[in-house]
């Protein structure tokens, strides 16, 4: 035990031992350095430059192929409706070739009869009551009713 007494009082010892605290200490600096630095190496940095440019390129092209996409999408859905028109337009025009058609479209829709028949129209009972109301109007003087509208214009401005 005296020689390892003996050896910790030495100045090779002491000197030996200065050095592994100095070390220690450097090290210890140098990991809390590390700590600190941050992760974004020069590949790093370099690799999300390229990364972002790619980004920012790239972005109206792609902006402008998917408006296109949506253009041709809605020109499609435009001629298979301007399709489906035409043919129902043919099937009217055949319907129209038609004589026996054409008759009951024209007695229906002008209210044409054959000779020989009686045609009768229906009024309906509200139509009437509200042409009655509006020869009020045609019943008296032509400057009463100037008067009226003026009167009426004058309010729907206040």
């Amino acid at each position: 035990m005296a020689v390892k007494d003996r050896d910790r009082f030495s100045t090779s010892t002491r000197l030996k031992l200065l050095g592994e605290q100095t070390a220690a200490r450097v090290y210890r600096s140098q990991t809390k350095r590390q700590a600190r630095r941050s992760r974004l190496t020069g590949r790093a940095a370099l690799l999300a430059l390229v990364l972002c440019s790619l980004i920012v390129a790239l972005a109206y092209p792609m902006r402008q192929y998917v408006s296109q996409r949506a253009q041709v999408a809605d020109v499609e859905r435009q001629r298979e409706q301007a399709r489906q028109r035409v043919e129902q337009l043919r099937d009217l025009k055949a319907r129209w070739q038609d004589d026996a058609y054409a008759k009951q479209q024209i007695r229906q829709r002008l209210h044409y009869v054959m000779p020989g028949e009686t045609g009768f129209v229906a009024i309906d009972p509200d139509a009437a009551k509200q042409s009655r109301a509006g020869r009020g109007a045609a019943d008296r003087p032509w400057y009463t009713n100037v008067w009226d509208g003026v009167d009426k214009s004058d309010a729907a401005d206040q």
